[in-house]
């Protein structure tokens, strides 16, 4: 059997094939109740689609019990039931191979073909943080999110714009927000000179306000190909400023740029000029119809503007229960005053100015921010109720994860002094472990639902379906925060039940370390989620 990394959409695919020609009919278990008797399931409704009574005929049950290939988890059985196939994985065998491979299950499953490029735009970034609004702010983070999810898969990223307002470095590095800052501003002559001549072409004169360079039509590009593509049909003319070619132009330079700046180990690829790029503009809802019109005005002024430009648009954010209209930095010092608060009452004193606290406090404002803002998929509705407490034990929130991340951290700290203490034996080789003492259900529970599906978890993150038609794309910013409270909850659970450091004695040892290496493995998936989220593994809370 091939020894390579296993996988659940690998193991998911053999099973399918298994069945013969047709659509997917197995899936994946995640309910602890389920998982006591089995790890994938059939559903008879599927299975008439492949057989007309819906029973599988005993040599295809006894093939998928005897299923291999790269990638496929062990098989121990597979049982009809009156309600469909159920399998069992050997569990045994699966926890050897992931926990003896750890590394290979905190990165994405496959890293993306060399060459691939992709240019980022967040328009909210041209202002200063005082005007960001929530909406604003959620495409900034999703952005953000997105540009450390493709750098994770291999993909060569360039952010756009370069932030120039002085205030806004500052406030992107209290939110752990990874954007260049620019250094001087892009000339804009070339582009100014094609929109004279379009001007000039089109006929168009009059007075114009101060800063604008004239007005360009673009009903004829949105008549053309926009209807199908998904342009607003209102569209008609753009009026042309100093600013917005100055957009142009630092846009216009990104895809022109052979290779990312500050990716070491990437291998450099061909210059395949703009085509080799994915353009997608991040925008809140507000910003769309604007950037529509920028989209158009590139493609009109600039014959070798990326014919692959998307939008992703960011829905909206509500609050609920404050009047008027609450800014990005508000919003922040919100949520660090109630974490502050929280921590106040936690520990019977206010450690707001202890200086050991100050980072933490930080963090875990941010990480509440992030999380509210991440969980949610970009293109729904948001509802924030500002007023709720910030608390450690609240299971959907960052500061939980933080919490349990804090916890692991000091499961561990707790082991290393005790063997510094003479009270454990140094760790063993993970190849000498026995993990067919592994057998409490919340164990398997991290292990088939956290560990092993976790490369595929990232390498969904940073998918962008750019060859779909029409001008919209989707992302799946949210499905990391989603993984990381769902992973907080199975440790925490497992972690009030079971003491994983038991007394000294010889005997209990395997079963401890075992255990340990187990939640190696999730503290090892979890830095790296909260890696792609811009957030460092907190020790203590």
């Amino acid at each position: 059997m091939a020894m390579g990394r296993l996988g659940v959409e690998e193991t998911l695919e053999a099973l399918n094939a298994a069945l013969g020609p047709g659509g997917p009919v197995w899936f994946k278990e995640t309910r602890a109740r389920h998982l006591r008797v089995r790890d994938f399931f059939a559903p008879r409704r599927a299975l008439r689609a492949r057989f007309g009574d819906g029973q599988v005929p005993e040599r295809v049950v006894h093939a998928i019990a005897c299923l291999q290939g790269p990638g496929v988890a062990p098989v121990l059985r597979c049982v009809p039931t009156p309600t469909g196939l159920a399998l069992q994985l050997q569990r045994s065998a699966v926890f050897e191979r992931v926990l003896g491979a750890v590394a290979a299950y905190a990165a994405p499953a496959a890293i993306a073909a060399p060459g691939r490029r992709v240019v980022l735009h967040c328009p909210a970034l041209r202002g200063g943080p005082g005007v960001l609004r929530l909406s604003q702010l959620r495409a900034v983070l999703v952005a953000d999110h997105l540009a450390r999810a493709l750098r994770a898969h291999g993909v060569s990223v360039r952010q756009v714009p370069a932030v120039r307002d002085p205030h806004m470095p500052t406030f992107l590095q209290q939110l752990r927000v990874d954007w260049p800052v620019a250094s001087e501003r892009t000339a804009t002559e070339a582009l100014r000179s094609r929109a004279h001549a379009k001007l000039t072409s089109a006929g168009d004169s009059g007075a114009l306000l101060p800063g604008a360079v004239g007005s360009v039509r673009l009903k004829e590009l949105v008549d053309e190909w926009g209807h199908t593509a998904g342009y607003d049909p209102n569209l008609d003319s753009c009026l042309v400023t100093e600013d917005l070619l100055s957009v142009l132009a630092e846009l216009q330079e990104a895809v022109q740029h052979r290779l990312e700046e500050g990716s070491p180990g990437m291998a450099a690829a061909p210059d395949t000029g703009a085509e080799g790029y994915l353009v997608v503009h991040v925008v809140s809802c507000e910003e769309e119809f604007q950037q529509q019109k920028l989209d158009l005005l590139w493609r009109k002024l600039d014959d070798q503007a990326p014919l692959r430009q998307k939008h992703l648009v960011c829905g909206p954010v509500k609050v609920a229960g404050v009047p008027g209209t609450v800014t990005a930095p508000e919003y922040y010092e919100l949520r660090h005053a109630q974490v502050c608060k929280t921590s106040a009452l936690k520990h019977g004193r206010d450690l707001a100015q202890d200086p050991a606290w100050t980072e933490i406090f930080m963090v875990l404002s941010v990480a509440a921010i992030k999380f509210e803002m991440l969980s949610t998929a970009p293109q729904s509705q948001l509802l924030l109720a500002l007023t709720d407490n910030i608390s450690t034990k609240g299971t959907k929130s960052g500061t939980f994860v933080m919490y349990n991340c804090a916890r692991l951290a000091t499961l561990f700290e707790g082991y290393e002094c005790s063997m510094e203490q003479g009270l454990y034996p140094t760790f063993p080789p993970v190849s000498s472990l026995d993990f067919s003492q592994l057998h409490d259900e919340g164990e398997w529970l991290l292990l088939f639902n956290s560990v092993l599906p976790f490369p595929d978890l990232l390498s969904h993150t940073a998918a962008l379906a750019c060859t779909a038609p029409g001008l919209h794309i989707t992302a799946r910013t949210e499905m990391v925060c989603k993984f990381l409270v769902q992973l907080s909850m199975d440790f925490s659970s497992y972690y009030n039940r079971v003491h994983i450091l038991g007394e000294p004695r010889p005997h209990l040892f395997g079963q401890m370390f075992a255990r340990l290496q187990l939640l190696r493995a999730v503290r090892e998936v979890l830095h790296t989620g909260l890696a792609m989220l811009g957030l460092p593994p907190l020790s203590h809370i």
